[in-house]
């Protein structure tokens, strides 16, 4: 078992504050029940954007005479559930806007000025969208589907349907023996860009697996002492990230498949060094688990360091 010290802190897109209600989804009529609510509240997302307030720690919530939505119309509707105590929350899926105005924005931008309800409700918004615009034909049959079940399935004339899925991928923080930290760059990456190795789970295979194999595959190592970290949704399209530490056991660094352009080892102060000088830009942005992998490792704040 994972020691709860060694557990990276709360996520960003973790946070809690969103009661779903799906046992309600089935419920006739549930989407004119909350439309006819005027305690109802009404989120938008544009493409991949949302309107949040000019100082970015609020999503744009509008009541439902503010907001030209109706079922079957050509907005998508989603039954999003309720704040905790609070009210019913329907989303608006939209296509995105060419000119969004200065209140739009993407959710890696906002995610870590948001409140923890305001963040919850956006994250299932956004991973939603992206769902509904990847399957507007069934995958059994090819016919055109529709929305059903307040939002959160699909079902094309046949009967056919289509449930929201997540994909579940792994990343994981690597070290050898000397406690140096393996950092790599995609090869599509921009130079200087590094971070922990990363892939999606295949069918069949334990979490664990998967990061022995993606480790073995992109590097050309062994792994043993894997242990979980902690995990988050990533809505970019529809991934949830699954966090570990592992220890290299065996093998030279070896760029198998291709996707690897380079790999180091790095101590804590060739870290420090390189990241002052700009010539390594580890882990990305705060919002992402990769981020806090290498700052678990690093011991400490990885924002400090940047020039």
């Amino acid at each position: 078992m994972t020691d709860p010290a060694q557990l990276l802190p709360e996520l960003a897109l973790a946070r809690p504050g969103l009661d779903r209600q799906g046992w309600r989804r089935d419920v006739p009529g549930l989407l004119d029940q909350a439309l006819a609510d005027p305690a109802t509240q009404v989120v938008e997302v544009r493409g991949e954007l949302l309107e949040t307030t000019a100082d970015l720690s609020a999503l744009v919530r509008r009541g439902i005479g503010e907001v030209a939505v109706r079922p079957g119309g050509e907005e998508l509707l989603i039954h999003l559930g309720r704040q905790p105590d609070g009210p019913r929350l329907v989303g608006v899926v939209r296509p995105a806007d060419d000119e969004p105005g200065p209140g739009w924005h993407g959710l890696r931008a906002v995610g870590l000025t948001l409140g923890d309800a305001d963040v919850a409700v956006a994250t299932a918004l956004v991973a939603m969208a992206h769902w509904h615009r990847a399957h507007g034909w069934c995958a059994r049959c090819g016919r055109p589907t529709t929305v059903v079940r307040a939002g959160w399935v699909r079902r094309c004339a046949a009967g056919h349907e289509s449930f929201p899925a997540t994909s579940p991928a792994v990343i994981v923080a690597v070290t050898d023996e000397d406690d140096r930290i393996l950092l790599a760059r995609n090869a599509s990456w921009a130079p200087g860009r590094m971070s922990v190795l990363a892939g999606f789970v295949e069918p069949g295979e334990s979490l664990e697996g998967a990061v022995a194999r993606e480790v073995d595959e992109e590097v050309g190592l062994r792994v043993r002492g894997v242990t979980y970290a902690g995990n988050q949704p990533w809505p970019f399209p529809g991934s949830l990230m699954v966090g570990f530490r592992a220890r290299a056991a065996a093998g030279e660094l070896t760029f198998r498949d291709g996707e690897i352009g380079e790999a180091r080892w790095f101590t804590r102060e060739e870290l420090r060094a390189q990241v002052r000088a700009g010539t390594v830009l580890s882990g990305g942005s705060p919002l992402s688990i990769a981020y806090h992998l290498i700052e678990s490792w690093f011991g400490e704040s990885l924002a400090d360091l940047h020039p």
